[in-house]
C-alpha cells in the first residue's frame, strides 16, 4: 500500500480548520493544521506536505507572504483560500505560484474535487501498489488486459480491434483509467474536463459515460468495466479487461 497523501491546512479560524480537517481525514487523506502565517512557512519545510490549502489573512505573516517565500524551496500544489470578493487577490495568488484557488465560504465537496485535481495534475500517473497496477504503469500507455489506451497517439485497442473515440470520450476514458480503482466524483470530472463546476442538475457528463461504455463492450444495463457507484461518482475497475 502507498502511504496517505499529506495535506497541510494553513488557517486561523479554528472552525474551519477543524471541518475541513475532518472531511479530509475522512476522504483517506492525512492532514495536518497550522493558525499563523509565521509559523506555516517553518512547517511548510520541515514536514513537506503533498499539499498546502492556505488561506489568504492570517496572522503573523499573510498568505501572499507565506506563498511567495515557500515558492522558493517548496514544489508541490498550492491552493488558496480567499475571502475577498476582489479578482486581483486571486490573480496576485496565482501569479506568485499557486496552482488553484476557492473562495469563501468553502463547499466541501468541490474543494475535495480542486485537491484531486491538483493531485493528478502534479502526480499524472498513479503509483503502481499491486500487481494489478503494475501492469498500468506507463507515462505514455495504459494497459488492462485487452485494452491498451495510448496517450501520445490518443488511440484506444480493445482486443485486436481499434475503438474510434472523439477528443471528449478519449478524454473520459484517459482520466478514468489513469485513476483506476479510485471513485471519480462528477464534480472532478466537470473541473478536469470542462473546466467549471458541476451545477448539480447537468445529466451531460452521465450520458458521455453511457455512450463510452458502449464503446468499450461494456453492459450499458449493469456495467463491470466503468461502474456507477451511487451518490458518489464512476469507477474505472482495473481487472475487467481481462477478457472479451
Amino acid at each position: 500500500m502507498t502511504g496517505k497523501i499529506r495535506i497541510l491546512i494553513v488557517e486561523d479560524d479554528i472552525r474551519l480548520l477543524t471541518l475541513i480537517q475532518e472531511y479530509l481525514d475522512a476522504q483517506g487523506f492525512k492532514v495536518a493544521g497550522e493558525t499563523r502565517g509565521d509559523r506555516a512557512l517553518d512547517r511548510i519545510f520541515k514536514e513537506a506536505p503533498d499539499l498546502v490549502i492556505l488561506d489568504l489573512m492570517l496572522p503573523g505573516l499573510d498568505g501572499l507572504s507565506v506563498l511567495g517565500q515557500a515558492r522558493a524551496r517548496f514544489k508541490g500544489p498550492v491552493l488558496i483560500l480567499t475571502a475577498k470578493e476582489d479578482d486581483m487577490d486571486q490573480v496576485a495568488g496565482l501569479e506568485i505560484g499557486a496552482d488553484d484557488y476557492v473562495k469563501k465560504p468553502v463547499v466541501p465537496r468541490v474543494l475535495l474535487a480542486r485537491i484531486r485535481a491538483l493531485l493528478r495534475r502534479k502526480n499524472p500517473v498513479v503509483q503502481a501498489a499491486s500487481d494489478v497496477e503494475a501492469k498500468a504503469a506507463s507515462q505514455d500507455g495504459l494497459n488492462f488486459g485487452i485494452l491498451s489506451i495510448e496517450s501520445a497517439s490518443r488511440r484506444v485497442r480493445l482486443g485486436q480491434k481499434e475503438v474510434g473515440l472523439s477528443t471528449s470520450e478519449f478524454d473520459l476514458l484517459w482520466l478514468l483509467a489513469k485513476n483506476f480503482g479510485q471513485i471519480i466524483s462528477r464534480d472532478e470530472l466537470y473541473l478536469e474536463l470542462k473546466g467549471y463546476d458541476y451545477d448539480g442538475l447537468d445529466r451531460g457528463m452521465d450520458m458521455a459515460v453511457s455512450r463510452l461504455r458502449k464503446k468499450m463492450g461494456d453492459d450499458p444495463r449493469s456495467p463491470f468495466r466503468i461502474k456507477t457507484v451511487w451518490g458518489r461518482g464512476y469507477l474505472f475497475v482495473p481487472d475487467a479487461w481481462d477478457m472479451e
